[in-house]
């Protein structure tokens, strides 16, 4: 039942103008207080996407979003040749490049003075999206394993299929990734008409589909009434959907009776 703001509009009026002293030469030659708006994505959509897509093992990044969509983990043994040692090395760099030639931002990592596993919880810990195995039956084969992020799911792919499987791959994880949260969204949402089990959804820590009639006195008796009811403090209007249930004719707001102009998402904020 909680909401925070991410990217959002305001309308900052003429408070810093006055602030600052920030004036603009009108049309009858005075000066004028200017009037401002802000508009920003700011560093709490990165803490969004951490809360709502990262697991106890650590980060899960969207692709799309991700600085590294993909590592190459190579995975040398005390039992290869150093012609196959070196071979291994090699083949690594050119998978990498071939991803790189394909558009994705992917990188090598060939360190050998690290075991497998711990660059694979290294990487997982960063959110990674996608992981290339890669050790010598695989050199033998010519072909990876790859290992998705956001579900473990792993998949043999050839090398010379890697720079069109992978960019695929990306998609798929971002539709999946996208469907999971929009699901656990609408799992949390909840339609109330009247005020009647308002207070008690937000205490099961939902969020509110409810019919308003957009005023400013109406939000404060939701405020006041959801703090004196409930447990966990104030509702608000988290936002006005764009896409609107129908509002059938005659239908009320659910808290103070008077006709309903639009349907709003109340919650409490972090």
């Amino acid at each position: 039942g909680r909401g925070i703001r991410g990217a959002t509009s305001h309308c900052l009026g003429q408070n810093f103008a006055k602030m600052f002293d920030i004036t603009f030469e009108n049309a009858t030659g005075g000066r004028s207080m200017a009037w401002q708006n802000s508009w920003g994505c700011t560093t709490r959509t990165i803490g969004v996407a951490v809360m709502v897509h990262g697991d106890d093992i650590g980060l899960v990044l969207p692709p799309r979003v991700a600085p590294l969509q993909a590592v190459v983990i190579t995975i040398p043994n005390t039992k290869m040749s150093k012609e196959d040692t070196g071979r291994m090395k090699e083949t690594g760099q050119k998978m990498t490049a071939s991803l790189l030639a394909a558009g994705m931002r992917a990188k090598l990592d060939d360190r050998d003075n690290y075991t497998p596993g711990w660059k694979y919880n290294h990487w997982e810990l960063k959110g990674v999206p996608l992981r290339c195995e890669f050790g010598p039956r695989d050199l033998e084969a010519g072909h990876c394993v790859v290992v998705r992020r956001d579900n473990r799911a792993k998949e043999t792919v050839k090398l010379e299929d890697l720079p069109t499987r992978l960019p695929k791959l990306c998609e798929e994880m971002q539709a999946d990734m996208l469907a999971r949260a929009t699901k656990k969204r609408n799992e949390a949402i909840t339609t109330c008409t009247s005020w009647d089990g308002f207070v008690a959804a937000l205490d099961a820590k939902k969020m509110v589909l409810t019919p308003w009639c957009e005023t400013k006195e109406s939000e404060e008796l939701v405020k006041k009434r959801s703090m004196d009811d409930g447990e966990g403090g104030a509702a608000k209007t988290l936002c006005i959907p764009f896409i609107q249930p129908p509002l059938e004719p005659g239908t009320k707001c659910f808290v103070t009776g008077a006709p309903a102009t639009t349907w709003v998402i109340w919650g409490r904020s972090y």
